[in-house]
């Protein structure tokens, strides 16, 4: 990852379908809900479990830092193996 200076911190997100799936796996997608220290337009890499095993639209809480890719582009991650909470 290439932001190691950035903390790890709670974040709210919601699992949510994309319209048009160009580019992007599947069609269910996690995004930050609003008014916190991520920007809603944000992509999180998070466990698959959150996208996979809950109804859309279900709020989590989730340990995640912003990060960038080699190519630019930044989001937001949170590791596959912690745990998370559903609110």
């Amino acid at each position: 990852m290439a932001k190691p200076e950035e903390p790890y911190r709670w974040l709210k997100v919601e699992s949510y379908e994309v319209k048009s799936t160009s580019g992007k796996r599947g069609k269910i997608h996690i995004r930050p809900l609003p008014n916190q220290w991520a920007a809603e337009m944000l992509q999180v890499e998070c466990s698959k479990k959150l996208s996979k095993n809950y109804p859309v639209g279900t709020r989590f809480e989730i340990l995640a830092k912003l990060t960038d890719r080699e190519d630019g582009g930044e989001y937001i991650y949170s590791s596959f193996r912690w745990d998370f909470k559903m609110i």
